[in-house]
């Protein structure tokens, strides 16, 4: 079969259209022909590779899938093979504290399907059955597999870890991500008045789309300034940063006391100062998240397949043509997801 794989880390230039060995599902797996598989920031992190994540070469990512049952493996149940579906890309190997309580991405042995093993950048990929939630007729597989990760962490980190509560108001720091562009829908789902910065008029303009309440360009004026004055100094109950190193200060100022800032990614840096004072001043709650559980899984495709969450696709490419897609990930030039079809 035909991979978007890498054979070393590297940057953009060790991505190869190559053709590597099909997989065989083993006890418990399923063989999907895969249909449609979004690419997600990760995808560029894993190709770098950091210390400490060893990877069989070669090696393609690809976490959110949709696709055809076209095989299964021994002592699989409840799974026909032509089903429609997609794939929990949450992976727990073995059971502990953290999956006995509910907690599987707490669990230190919580593997990402893309990551840590091959995904779904080719033409079929082996999953655990159990993973797999089937797609209603009327949901075409792009759009289906499109928002799975962003939506998932947007909902762990807002509803089960922020704990967002009707009438809170929530800062969401950038609005051309996938998982912040899943943010605005869910705060506003959940009842919050939600502020978003965006980095341009256009981004602003479909953030205001998906239904932010007030939106501040942030090539237009400062924005910590911005939001102290929409919100009478008083600030926000709930700060969603993914930025990092950028950004953490400003999130921090602009935090109101009692508030909270739930962190989910860096994409400017891992690494920066705080000001302690401000926390313990403030008493300000800083909340790491990240992926989720089977069941937050479920409860957003239900939410997904009902349309109460809309999902936001900026480009269809061919997988043969992923590199482009890469690139335009890297650029930042998008609102949305890139979907690769095989």
């Amino acid at each position: 079969m035909k991979a978007l794989c890498f054979y070393k880390h590297g940057e953009l230039d060790v991505l190869r259209y190559d053709e590597v060995a099909d997989p065989v599902p083993g006890n418990g797996e399923a063989l999907i022909e895969v249909k449609a598989c979004a690419l997600n920031h990760l995808d560029i992190w894993v190709m770098r590779g950091w210390p400490g994540l060893e990877l069989q070469m070669p090696h393609w990512g690809g976490s959110d899938i949709s696709g055809v049952v076209v095989g299964l493996g021994e002592g699989v149940e409840g799974v026909a093979t032509g089903e429609r579906v997609v794939v929990d890309h949450g992976l727990n190997p073995v059971e502990d504290e953290f999956t006995l309580k509910g907690e599987h991405s707490m669990s230190p042995r919580y593997m990402i399907l893309g990551e840590h093993v091959r995904g779904g950048f080719a033409r079929y990929v082996k999953v655990p059955a159990k993973n797999l939630v089937k797609i209603p007729d009327e949901i075409d597989f792009p759009r289906a597999c499109a928002p799975l990760l962003v939506t998932l962490t947007a909902w762990r980190m807002l509803i089960r870890r922020a704990k967002l509560r009707a009438g809170e108001t929530v800062l969401i720091v950038g609005a051309g991500g996938g998982v912040n562009s899943a943010s605005i829908q869910i705060a506003k789902l959940a009842g919050a008045v939600v502020y978003v910065v965006a980095s341009n008029a256009l981004k602003g303009q479909k953030a205001l789309e998906l239904g932010a309440d007030s939106v501040i360009d942030r090539s237009r004026a400062d924005w910590g300034k911005e939001v102290q004055r929409l919100t009478q100094k008083r600030g926000v109950d709930l700060v969603v940063d993914n930025v990092g190193a950028a950004t953490i200060a400003t999130s921090m100022s602009v935090t109101a006391r009692g508030g909270r800032i739930v962190i989910v990614g860096n994409t400017s840096g891992p690494k920066t100062q705080i000001d302690l004072r401000l926390i313990f001043g403030k008493q300000i709650s800083l909340i790491g998240s990240t992926m989720g559980t089977p069941r937050d899984f479920r409860d957003i495709t239900r939410l997904l397949w009902s349309g109460r969450i809309g999902t936001v696709i900026d480009e269809i490419i061919p997988l043969a043509e992923g590199r482009r897609g890469f690139e335009m990930m890297e650029s930042g030039k998008l609102f949305g997801k890139i979907v690769l079809v095989p």
